[in-house]
C-alpha cells in the first residue's frame, strides 16, 4: 500500500471508488485483526492508515465494510478501495553504476551489489537494478510482474531475481528470443546455481540435501516457511556442502535444484542453521557461542561489517540461449562477507590455541 491510502478520508463517499487490492484469505490462515493482517500482507501499509480506511468504509470483507477490529477468517475476500484509479508503475531510466561481468548481443551478466533491489515494488520504485538496466539498454524485452490485482510493473530483461540483501550473479536477456529460451531453462531447471552462505552453528554433516515445501508463512505473510510432510506450498530442494567450519558458524555452499522465494534462507533455518545476521529468519542475534561480553562484542562487530544476511550468489552455469554453448560465470565473495569469514578464521584459531 502506498501513499494512496492518505487520499481515503471520511466524507468523500460521493467520489467513485476503485479497487486497488483484492485478497483471498487462504484456508490455513489463523484468525487475526484485519488491520494487523493487512499490515503483514501489504508492504508499507501503516496501521493508522488502514484504520482510517476502515472508518471510511473503504475496506470490504465479502462485499461489506468492516471495522479495523474485524477478525479475518479463512476464505474471506478482502477488497481495498481508493478514490483514485490504480496505476501501473512506469520504470524510470536511472544512471546507476552496475558491475557487468559479461555482455554480448544477447545476454548481459551482472554481479549485483548487496543492498540493491532487483526490480521496482512497493517502497522501491527507484534505485533498482531494473532502473539501471532501463538506462543502459534502450530496447530490452519486457516481462511483467503483478503486484496486486490492479497493479503491474515492467521488468525489462529479467528472467530471475535475487533478494535485495543477497549479492551475486544475475543474467539479463537482451532479446525476446534470449528471454524466452532463458526463461524455459530456468523453468526446466536446466542450469547450475551455487551460493555461498555463512550459517549459525556447526553443521553436522559435510554434505546433504534439504527437501521441504516452501510457502508464505501462515501467520506472517512477509516471510516464507517450510512445510515438511505437507502438500502445502511448492516443492523445493537445496543441496549443501560444508566449505569451512569455525565451531559456532559454518561456511556452506548451497546448490539450488529449485528456485523458490527465500529458499536457502528457509531451508537452512529448517535444518537448524539460520543464515548469519538474517533479520527476517532469526539470524540477527547470537544463536551459538559464549555468554561473555568479549564474544558479544565480537559478534556485534561482525554484524556491523556485514549488515545483511550472509548469502552470495557465487556461480551460474547455463546454456547460451543463441549459440547453445555452455557458459559459466563465477564471482568473488564480496568484501563484507569475506571480512567476516576472515574474522571467524582468526577467532577460531585463537579459540583452539586457548
Amino acid at each position: 500500500m502506498t501513499d494512496d491510502i492518505e487520499e481515503v478520508e471520511s466524507g468523500e463517499e460521493e467520489k467513485e471508488l476503485y479497487e486497488h487490492h483484492n485478497i483471498k484469505v487462504e484456508k490455513g490462515q489463523v484468525m487475526m485483526r484485519i488491520d494487523k493482517f493487512l499490515m503483514i500482507r501489504i508492504q508499507n501499509a501503516t496501521r493508522t492508515k488502514l484504520q482510517q480506511a476502515c472508518d471510511a468504509e473503504c475496506i470490504l470483507v465479502n462485499g461489506k465494510p468492516v471495522k479495523s477490529s474485524y477478525k479475518i477468517k479463512p476464505l474471506d475476500e478482502i477488497s481495498i478501495l481508493m478514490t483514485t484509479p490504480p496505476r501501473d508503475v512506469e520504470v524510470l531510466a536511472e544512471d546507476i553504476p552496475i558491475n557487468v561481468v559479461y555482455e554480448d548481443d544477447y545476454v548481459c551478466v551482472v554481479n549485483k551489489e548487496p543492498g540493491m533491489v532487483v526490480h521496482p515494488a512497493y517502497g522501491h520504485y527507484t534505485g533498482t537494478l531494473v532502473n539501471a538496466l532501463a538506462y543502459r539498454f534502450k530496447n530490452l524485452p519486457t516481462s511483467t510482474q503483478k503486484i496486486s490485482d490492479n497493479l503491474t510493473i515492467e521488468r525489462p530483461g529479467l528472467v530471475h531475481r535475487i533478494d535485495k540483501n543477497t549479492s551475486g550473479i544475475i543474467i539479463i536477456a537482451k532479446t525476446e528470443l534470449a528471454m524466452t529460451r532463458l526463461a524455459k531453462d530456468f523453468f526446466d531447471r536446466n542450469l547450475d546455481r551455487k551460493y555461498v552462505a555463512i550459517v549459525w552453528g556447526d553443521v553436522k554433516e559435510d554434505a546433504g540435501t534439504i527437501t521441504c515445501n516452501v510457502a508464505r508463512d501462515l501467520k506472517n505473510r512477509k516471510v516464507m516457511a517450510c512445510f515438511p510432510d505437507s502438500d502445502h506450498g511448492k516443492h523445493a530442494i537445496t543441496h549443501y556442502k560444508v566449505l569451512e567450519r569455525f565451531g559456532y558458524v559454518t561456511v556452506v555452499e548451497c546448490k539450488l535444484e529449485t528456485g523458490r522465494t527465500h529458499q536457502i534462507r528457509i531451508h537452512m533455518r529448517h535444518l537448524g542453521h539460520p543464515l548469519f545476521n538474517d533479520n527476517e529468519y532469526g539470524g540477527d542475534r547470537i544463536l551459538k557461542g559464549l555468554s561473555s561480553n568479549k564474544y558479544k562484542q565480537f559478534i556485534e562487530n561482525c554484524f556491523e561489517i556485514l549488515p545483511r544476511h550472509a548469502l552470495h550468489a557465487k556461480t551460474l552455469g547455463i546454456t547460451h540461449p543463441i549459440t547453445k554453448e555452455p557458459i559459466f560465470f563465477d564471482s568473488e565473495i564480496p568484501d563484507d562477507m569475506q571480512q567476516v569469514i576472515e574474522k571467524w578464521r582468526k577467532y577460531s584459531y585463537k579459540f583452539e590455541e586457548e
